[in-house]
């Protein structure tokens, strides 16, 4: 995506509150400058346009060489819906999504997927908020994989906070690619952030703190 469709980006979270600033502690324990909620989405005008950012993002990268696009429960869920709905409109492009329930069903037709059934060979995408440490996608890749024999073509994510995994000097992004084998692509990175905060005299005051924080916790 262009710089000016990231710096968008930025600027349509920060509208939408779901990208703040101020002082935050994620779930990892570390202190924070910066928070993202994609909860904070709340109008059929903001789902709408997270939708066309990551069609946008998904037809710049894969084309067409998907199948079917796969939610996790519970913030992938309305990005999916979104996303699948984004590609038809802007892109002409129709493709099956479905995601997971937390607990299966046991009743009715039963079992723990809404929507597409996959099939053997399918290549799955999958779309997501953020990648904070990879327990996301440890906890659904046994998902998919009992349905059927998938392939996973990528995976799709707002930001990537480009901090340190489970291991020194790589990120979980850079985890999940050694141990599942597929890319994740992210609209916005932390370094797209800290050049927003550059150029912007609302929020420059956030910027040692980042920077400290990019120094301290982040890998490049």
């Amino acid at each position: 995506m262009s710089k000016l469709e990231k710096k968008n980006f930025i600027a349509f979270m920060l509208s939408a509150e779901v990208l703040r600033f101020g002082d935050f502690v994620t779930k990892s324990g570390r202190n924070t400058p910066y928070f993202v909620n994609t909860g904070n989405y709340k109008t059929g005008e903001q789902i709408s346009k997270l939708g066309s950012f990551y069609a946008t993002l998904i037809s710049e990268t894969l084309q067409q060489e998907f199948d079917a696009i796969y939610g996790p429960a519970y913030k992938g869920i309305p990005i999916a819906t979104a996303t699948a709905a984004a590609l038809y409109n802007d892109w002409s492009l129709s493709k099956p999504y479905f995601f997971n329930r937390k607990e299966a069903k046991d009743h009715g037709e039963g079992g723990n997927l809404i929507g597409y059934a996959p099939k053997d060979g399918d290549r799955v995408i999958i779309t997501e908020d953020v990648i904070t440490a990879g327990t996301a996608v440890r906890e659904n890749m046994p998902v998919l994989m009992a349905v059927a024999d998938v392939k996973i073509a990528g995976m799709f994510i707002s930001v990537d906070r480009c901090e340190v995994g489970n291991k020194p000097g790589k990120t979980a992004i850079m985890e999940v690619k050694e141990e599942y084998g597929f890319d994740v692509f992210p609209i916005i990175t932390v370094r797209d952030i800290h050049a927003y905060l550059k150029d912007s005299e609302e929020h420059k005051k956030y910027l040692p703190a980042m920077e400290d924080y990019m120094a301290r916790y982040c890998v490049f």
